[in-house]
């Protein structure tokens, strides 16, 4: 019954494909202009692909831990492809988290640092309607609060 693990070691390598896929299209980036719907569908074809993958993985994992019952495997080609999947998922969540810090760099460049609600709240609390348009429109231009 060698063909199980066959078709996991040929998932898993068309896992590592797309993972290599992802990485290049994280690169590609660089050389797309800073914002616009270029740059946004790429970014969303990643993020869609990024979640392939780790649904992907999570089928890998699956399989694998009812490999040992389906077919004799030795404890070390375990352990190896634990290794192996391991290795993936933490490259996977590397390319995950340096996609969503390029997004936190691009809403700051786009619309400043964030403003945390509770000093907004506290500067709004005892404003009237027109102190409440004021202070919206400092907000707006940018005026430190």
């Amino acid at each position: 019954m060698a063909s199980s693990s066959d078709s996991w070691m040929k998932e898993y390598n068309e896992a590592v494909k797309l993972a290599d896929d992802i990485n290049g299209m994280i690169s590609e980036r660089s050389s797309l202009p800073g914002s616009g719907p270029e740059m946004q569908r790429h970014a969303s074809a990643i993020r869609r692909k990024i979640t392939i993958l780790g649904t992907r993985l999570d089928s890998l994992q699956s399989v694998l831990s009812k490999l040992p019952g389906k077919q004799p495997i030795s404890d070390k080609e375990m352990n190896r492809r634990k290794d192996m999947l391991g290795n993936l998922r933490s490259k996977l969540s590397q390319m995950a988290s340096t996609l969503n810090m390029s997004n936190f760099a691009n809403r700051d460049s786009l619309l400043g640092p964030e403003i945390k609600p509770a000093d907004a709240m506290g500067k709004a609390a005892g404003l009237d309607n027109n102190g409440l348009v004021g202070f919206q429109r400092q907000v707006m231009k940018g005026i430190p609060l």
